[in-house]
């Protein structure tokens, strides 16, 4: 499956690993994963469209919040259509240049949520930590600014981990994954040095961890500490519940992306179980983001039942 092609064209054909299905079971995986797809699109499309034009939604919470399912939906659209279409169709070719696109938009999409999720903490802790100065701290230039810091720093660290990939020379035409990531294209290399790649690699996924898990920990921390030195009980239960959407949010996600590291590190997990855990990193979260967020924050529940009534109204 390996073999030799010039680095002097862009159109580079490259043969993706399969994702082993029955052939009785082709057109039920498929179904069930456009069903799957189309909820997702559905859920995220629905968050989207209520921060749009509810003006209830309109806060620096909700406008940081966006970044969220917008995230999911580019996430889930650049992997699951694609493996979809490769079960059925069985042809299982990317071109190189399509393949670095979804691989750099995938690592874009894990970054982005662990910014993202550390950007939204910081705004719980100005608003229940310092609550007569959250308008003047929160004002639109700071959000647009806490949105563009986490955006463009995860921008800046992707570029340059595709960076360093695309200098390393290729002469292998297999992708070793069902999806192409930042590995499965350094593993197309020959003959290159790849420890600045690995160790690079290593540094930004823990960089990522540190700052999100830091950020996060601090904020809710002092959430905590401010709770439970409040004599309002009603006070409380509101602040946990505003934190509680975000809390499982960034649980459910690293639970994922743990059994994504443990399914290749344990060697008595097959390859397709493998593939499997690899896909869910990207379908499962925006999945169930939504839901979580539909089901604990009370704003957005609201400003969905407003919506339905108009829309019932409308039509009687």
């Amino acid at each position: 499956m390996e073999a030799k092609f010039s680095n002097d064209t862009f159109s580079w054909s490259l043969q993706i690993a399969k994702f082993d299905v029955s052939p009785e079971a082709v057109y039920p995986v498929f179904f069930t994963g456009t069903l799957i797809y189309l909820f997702s699109v559905l859920c995220n499309g629905i968050i989207l469209a209520l921060i749009l034009t509810q003006r209830s939604l309109h806060k620096p919470m909700f406008y940081i919040m966006f970044s969220l399912p917008l995230a999911d939906l580019v996430g889930i659209t650049t992997l699951l259509p694609r493996l979809l279409i490769d079960i059925v169709t069985q042809s299982n070719v990317v071109y190189y240049p399509t393949c670095v696109l979804q691989g750099f938009i995938l690592h874009l999409y894990g970054g982005g949520v662990y910014f993202i999720l550390a950007a939204m903490a910081f705004d719980r802790y100005i608003a229940i930590c310092k609550p007569l100065r959250y308008h003047s701290i929160m004002t639109p230039f700071t959000v647009g600014g806490v949105i563009a810091l986490a955006w463009g720093t995860d921008i800046a660290l992707e570029v340059m981990l595709f960076a360093l990939q695309a200098r390393l020379p290729k002469c292998k035409t297999y992708i070793v994954n069902v999806y192409c990531d930042n590995m499965s294209l350094v593993r197309l290399s020959c003959g290159g040095d790849i420890t600045v790649n690995n160790i690079y690699g290593l540094v930004l996924t823990g960089s990522m961890q540190v700052v999100s898990v830091g950020v996060q920990l601090f904020s809710y921390v002092q959430i905590l500490k401010t709770c439970l030195s409040h004599s309002q009980s009603d006070a409380k239960i509101k602040a946990v519940n505003t934190c509680l959407a975000q809390i499982i949010t960034f649980a459910l996600f690293e639970i994922v992306c743990t059994t994504v590291i443990l399914s290749y590190r344990l060697q008595n997990v097959s390859p397709n179980a493998q593939k499997l855990c690899g896909i869910m990193a990207f379908t499962v979260p925006p999945v169930v983001n939504p839901i979580i967020y539909g089901m604990h924050t009370k704003d957005i529940r609201i400003a969905f039942l407003m919506v339905l009534k108009k829309i019932k109204v409308t039509f009687t």
